[in-house]
């Protein structure tokens, strides 16, 4: 059997194939060959080139075409992918239209075709990744008001605080997925833009026809028209860069929680089932989190790529040496982790398994201590906060001491059944009752949701 040179072993855990088919050779060649078409389509609107070469150009314009091996190790000695693909184009038309091949790659400049193919490349992953936010949002949406009311141990430093719903804490994921929608809508305008700017930006070979040229490309390509070139003014492409990175810290924050509320001293909840799915090659027991490890290893990795972006900013002049580079693969691989964390996160969203019991179990570990603020806010009306702190302080000591629930010490000491009934007592010890804002900040995260999605 033959084998596709690459790595490949880890592809399908870590990016969704969508993205990767974006970001593969074809996708990079096709991408920098539908500029060229473009571009030749545009200046036979314009009349700096004949009509009748274009049809031969845009025929050779097929990634089909082209030997992607051969232009690898062109690359190595050409120092970027155009200048051997524009080579290679023009051999193609020549063998069919040697009239036509004198056309081509006519005023524009190795990083205009590379660029421009990236935001094509881009734009494809936008949709992609905005597809994928949507369903994404839109199933957390529903769990978060599927469990609005069920009550679940707040944790704060990793230790039981006071109750939260899981409604509310799914909200918190879907706030931060909304946020990273309403970003990407943001910055859309700035990022798909054309970059057309000849030898060193200032399009001089096309003379008086260059701005009617890189409108006609701009319109041909459905891209913005900037309000000039951008070859070393990288702004854009971090931007989006950094948006991605708030993407993958907010979906590893999701994976992170999950993790944790599956771990066996939890069990409250967990990733959706599935045969052969998060196993243990020794441990027939084992029932891994094996999703939320792809959110937070794509958190993880993510960043380190972000600031390889952020450090290439400062590019020299007109070209950059070097710096320019250091984007090539990076951008991309950072659409790939992204799109990886995000088929990951669809899965955990639809399918989660909740365990409501056992949410309502592990509230009781502690034996009514998570409530002892409750009592505490309630006891401080009525004889005064500093002497309701250290009362209630005193009695969860005891508690502890002599392995008591909190209700049996507060019922035994005089000074709190002198203000509190044991009715009220009852009531203040409810989980269900200590639940504060938690349903209105589910109903106003679903709103900002359904507000984003009309």
């Amino acid at each position: 059997m033959t084998q596709r040179p690459g790595n490949q072993l880890f592809d399908a855990y870590f990016t969704a194939r969508d993205m990767r088919e974006v970001f593969c050779d074809q996708g990079r060649v096709q991408a920098m060959l539908d500029f060229e078409a473009a571009l030749a389509r545009a200046e036979a609107r314009v009349g700096l080139i004949p009509s009748a070469a274009v049809a031969p150009i845009a025929a050779a314009c097929n990634a089909g075409l082209y030997d992607f091996a051969a232009l690898g190790e062109a690359i190595a000695t050409a120092g970027n992918s155009a200048i051997p693909l524009v080579k290679a184009l023009g051999k193609q038309i020549a063998a069919t239209d040697a009239e036509a091949e004198r056309y081509v790659h006519l005023g524009a400049t190795s990083q205009d075709v590379m660029d421009s193919g990236l935001v094509l490349q881009l734009r494809q992953a936008l949709e992609l990744i905005e597809s994928d936010l949507a369903q994404l949002a839109d199933s957390l949406a529903a769990q978060a008001q599927r469990h609005a009311s069920t009550p679940l141990a707040g944790r704060t430093w990793l230790q039981h605080a006071t109750p939260v719903t899981l409604g509310m804490k799914i909200a918190g994921w879907l706030g931060a997925v909304t946020r990273s929608r309403q970003r990407l809508r943001e910055l859309k305008p700035r990022l798909l833009v054309l970059q057309f700017g000849g030898a060193s930006g200032t399009l001089a070979a096309l003379g008086e026809q260059a701005l009617p040229i890189a409108e006609a490309l701009a319109e041909e390509l459905q891209l913005t028209l900037p309000e000039q070139p951008w070859h070393t003014q990288r702004d854009r492409v971090v931007e989006f860069g950094a948006v991605l990175g708030l993407i993958a810290g907010s979906l590893g924050k999701f994976g992170r929680d999950i993790s944790l509320l599956m771990q066996t001293e939890a069990a409250e909840v967990f990733e959706p089932s599935a045969p052969g799915k998060g196993g243990s090659s020794t441990m027939p027991h084992k029932r891994n989190p094996v999703g939320a490890a792809v959110l937070i290893g794509a958190a993880t990795r993510v960043p380190g790529l972000v600031s390889t972006l952020f450090s290439a900013m400062p590019q020299e002049h007109e070209r950059s040496l070097g710096l320019w580079h250091a984007e090539w693969e990076t951008l991309p691989e950072i659409c790939c982790l992204v799109s990886g964390s995000l088929q990951q996160a669809r899965l955990l969203a639809e399918g989660l398994e909740v365990d409501a019991a056992r949410m309502a179990r592990n509230l009781e570990l502690t034996q009514g201590l998570v409530l002892a603020e409750a009592v505490s806010i309630v006891l401080a009306q009525r004889v005064g906060r500093d002497t309701a702190h250290h009362l209630l302080e005193q009695c969860c000591k005891r508690a502890v001491a002599e392995q008591r629930h909190l209700r049996a010490v507060l019922g035994d000491e005089p000074q709190v059944t002198a203000e509190l009934s044991n009715a009220e007592l009852d009531h203040l010890l409810n989980p269900a009752h200590y639940l504060g804002q938690a349903k209105t900040w589910v109903e106003r995260a679903v709103a900002e949701h359904n507000a984003l999605s009309v």
